[in-house]
């Protein structure tokens, strides 16, 4: 507020100056020329009837001479100064209206509206610096659980295209340098209703400015930091970044469940994103050779994935240098079919685009089902912009990184369990199982998407089951899936996970006994999440869930129990 009255008041400090010289001299001059009154008589006007008369004359209102008639000599200094103050006037709202419109005054008048809303919320919020594809993603489906959000950016046009998005809820926005401690502050860093910051800007060194930055300013709130290198990953985690998402490393552990276990890379998708695959595109042919084109950051980490999963590689590289350590590596870019049969296309089952330019990628696609029209196609996408090419050019798998960032810190948001579950299926668990939760899970929810969530066990999340647990009711996971409104029905949801302190139980039974301290990881379709909320916060509902009567100590409850 401090800085957007000092620039007011200097761009006005001239017209104002002028306003009150103009002002200054003319009521002077009609004190100082003589008059005539009534009696004929010399009047000289006071300084009262001064001021008055050239007020209403500087206004052009134009009440008439007063207190008397004027001279002549009057008469001349008045069309002197309604020409002085109607120019002095004019200069003064013509520096306003010029100044109103100043780019720079409307950037300080919207921070100074933006700090206001901020510092006025009263419901819990994420601070989300960069509205690109993942920032964009993020916040609508954030805004679809009707969490608050507020955005910063350093480029207008995307605030603008923020504030023309359609969203449920309302989202404060600023364009500025979210790389700046004062602006970060600004926007709730520091608020108490701030869940966490995201940092989603394209640029690492901005994010790496963000997570430190909010690390020192509030210790205690959660950071998301998006990267794609090595180093700053490396430097990310190092300070305590609670989640460090690279989009190669991410989407590489991605595509190898795909490559040696189809039907767990099928769980892996229902649970991070929000469109999922359907049941019937799991792929059966994958076993066999496989051809990565470009051995850049996305290659490396593919290459090491999928050797860890022994599957039989060979790189593509158009830089000898890379690959000469590799035991099948190819010289060239991929888009040549020689090159590509060289590679081995005829016999494989699948084939990776992924250097970092568009045209080359859709290039080594085309070609190489030409030569193989039943492989496995997998093509990276660089530009956003470019997404309706990618979209109609038939790859079996999409690889664009801000999408893949986005699902993957919304399934961290919608809980922390959702990795230790996935790390869990990979090492311990085969196919078939997997095969067998899919099958459950598209029985609960059906083409519908999937959502997946977490309680705690305890007073903050659970209220009622702690309440029932000290009035001698035995707590079960089944009390989580009855139906509030008829308790002889179940929600569609089940539980995924069941962490007991160190303790890890997959699909646990819903008659197991629940502790306090007990988390629960649950998946199934959004409004059985909304309606298991009634049952775990209000113990009239859990009571009626259990017992099937209303636990009510009122006079008409009593009443009508007695009665019944």
């Amino acid at each position: 507020m401090n800085n957007v009255i000092y620039l007011f008041l200097r761009r006005l400090r001239v017209p104002l100056i002028t306003l009150i010289v103009v002002y200054s001299i003319s009521v002077l001059g009609f004190v100082l020329i003589p008059g005539e009154d009534d009696q004929g008589n010399v009047y000289r006007m006071d300084f009262f009837h001064a001021v008055y008369f050239v007020s209403f004359m500087g206004s052009t209102i134009g009440f008439g001479e007063i207190p008397y008639e004027f001279t002549s000599a009057q008469r001349m200094w008045t069309l002197f100064c309604i020409y002085a103050t109607v120019i002095a006037w004019l200069y003064g709202i013509g520096t306003t209206l010029a100044l109103i419109q100043e780019p720079v005054f409307g950037r300080m008048m919207r921070r100074r509206s933006f700090t206001a809303d901020v510092r006025q919320m009263n419901e819990p919020f994420y601070l989300i610096c960069g509205y690109g594809v993942t920032g964009s993603v993020v916040v609508r489906q954030l805004a679809r659980r009707d969490i608050r959000v507020v955005v910063v950016d350093i480029n207008q046009d995307k605030i603008d295209a923020l504030e023309m998005d359609e969203l449920p809820v309302s989202v404060s926005a600023l364009c500025a340098d979210a790389s700046l401690p004062d602006v970060l502050d600004a926007a709730g860093l520091q608020h108490p209703k701030c869940i966490g910051i995201m940092a989603l800007t394209n640029h690492d060194q901005v994010n790496l400015s963000i997570s430190i930055a909010s690390k020192l300013l509030n210790p205690e709130r959660m950071v998301i930091s998006r990267t794609e290198s090595d180093i700053t990953s490396a430097n990310l985690k190092s300070f305590g970044t609670d989640l460090v998402v690279d989009p190669f490393r991410t989407y590489a552990q991605y595509l190898s469940l795909a490559a040696h276990a189809p039907y767990m890379h099928l769980v892996y998708d229902w649970i991070h994103n929000p469109f999922h695959r359907p049941l019937s595109s799991v792929y059966q042919r994958t076993k066999g050779r496989w051809i990565i084109c470009g051995h850049g950051r996305f290659g490396r980490a593919l290459y090491r994935d999928f050797d860890e999963s022994d599957v039989e590689l060979t790189v593509l590289d158009i830089d000898a240098e890379k690959i000469k350590d590799l035991p099948h590596q190819v010289t060239g870019v991929g888009t040549e079919a020689v090159t590509l049969m060289e590679a081995g296309i005829m016999d494989a089952v699948g084939i990776v685009a992924g250097t970092n330019n568009d045209a080359d990628n859709l290039s080594i696609m085309m070609t190489a089902r030409e030569l193989n029209p039943k492989l496995l196609t997998v093509v990276r996408q660089n530009i956003h912009a470019n997404s309706l090419v990618f979209k109609n050019s038939r790859a079996d798998f999409i690889m664009e990184p801000g999408r893949i960032i986005a699902n993957r810190i919304l399934a961290h948001v919608k809980s922390p369990l959702v990795p230790i579950f996935i790390e869990e299926m990979r090492d311990k668990f085969d196919d078939v199982w997997a095969h067998t939760l899919i099958n459950r899970m598209s029985s609960v929810v059906g083409d519908r998407e999937l959502d997946s969530w977490a309680y705690t066990v305890g007073e903050k999340e659970t209220p009622a089951f702690m309440e029932a647990k000290r009035q001698g009711f035995e707590l079960t996971l089944s009390l989580f899936f009855k139906d509030p409104h008829n308790r002889k029905k179940n929600l569609h949801a089940f539980p995924l996970m069941l962490k007991r302190g160190d303790f890890i139980d997959m699909l646990p039974g819903e008659l197991d006994e629940l502790q306090e301290g007990d988390e629960v990881l649950i998946c199934g379709l959004n409004k059985s999440n909304r309606r298991m909320q009634w049952t775990v916060n209000n113990y009239n509902v859990l009571h009626y869930v259990i017992t099937g009567n209303d636990a009510s100590n009122s006079l008409l409850s009593r009443f009508l129990q007695k009665n019944k």
